[in-house]
């Protein structure tokens, strides 16, 4: 069985990587992130990846701070979780790179677009840390962003949600699921499970992504190899 998908873009939530009981990492997720991982590239996918930083720093937890610096904490929390991302890829046999938005050579390669590119073409896995490297962007905006700039096909929202829906599922119990849907009825409905500056983004530049739940990591592989799983989100 051949992958739909040649090239892609794996936004995972940071939120969804973390273990309440231990602390900031559910190592066991991790590990089975990273063989999903690896799966998808020996089945001949080129693979780019960005973590939030919502299991060590949310925006939120700045709101008496200026604005700037908090979100100036959030890009090196998502760091941190590139970080040990790329560790646990390579732990894992496969071979995987960490590039961050702002200059730190000490712990990872500038992020280069011909450099990244290069990298997945050698058959590495990119994991881009520090989300665009600016202020008021949230890591859906700067995994769009890059997805674009990598020319990926398909971008991957793992989220803690297995879908889009019309409200807050556990809000509202009735709400409806949405198996597919566009970005200009997303953004009427004022849907925010991917940040609306994400969603008009992906619209401007016609890239298709699907949001998902992270609880089962093969479901990146089960979309990787056509199928459909939670919500495909397209023009």
């Amino acid at each position: 069985m051949q992958p739909k998908y040649h090239r892609v873009f794996v936004k995972l939530s940071g939120q969804a990587l973390a273990n309440d009981q231990e602390g900031l990492y559910d190592l066991s997720m991790l590990d089975e992130i990273a063989k999903v991982i690896g799966k998808c590239v020996k089945a001949g996918v080129q693979v780019c990846m960005m973590v939030g930083g919502g299991n060590i720093w949310r925006g939120n937890m700045g709101q008496y701070m200026d604005r700037t610096r908090a979100d100036h904490m959030g890009m090196m929390a998502t760091i941190m979780n590139a970080l040990m991302l790329e560790d646990t890829l390579q732990r894992n046999g496969v071979p995987a790179v960490a590039m961050t938005a702002v200059e730190m050579e000490t712990f990872a390669e500038p992020f280069i677009q011909r450099n990244a590119v290069k990298a997945l073409e050698e058959g590495k896995v990119v994991i881009i840390g520090g989300g665009l490297g600016i202020p008021y962007f949230t890591t859906d905006t700067a995994a769009a962003v890059r997805g674009a700039e990598i020319e990926a096909d398909v971008i991957l929202m793992a989220k803690n949600i297995d879908a889009i829906y019309s409200a807050d599922p556990r809000k509202v119990p009735d709400a409806k699921k949405f198996d597919e849907i566009t970005y200009d009825k997303m953004l009427e409905m004022g849907l925010k499970v991917i940040d609306l500056s994400a969603t008009a983004f992906l619209r401007d530049n016609q890239l298709k992504s699907y949001v998902f739940a992270l609880h089962d990591p093969n479901n990146i592989y089960d979309i990787v190899m056509g199928k459909n799983i939670g919500t495909e989100v397209h023009n």
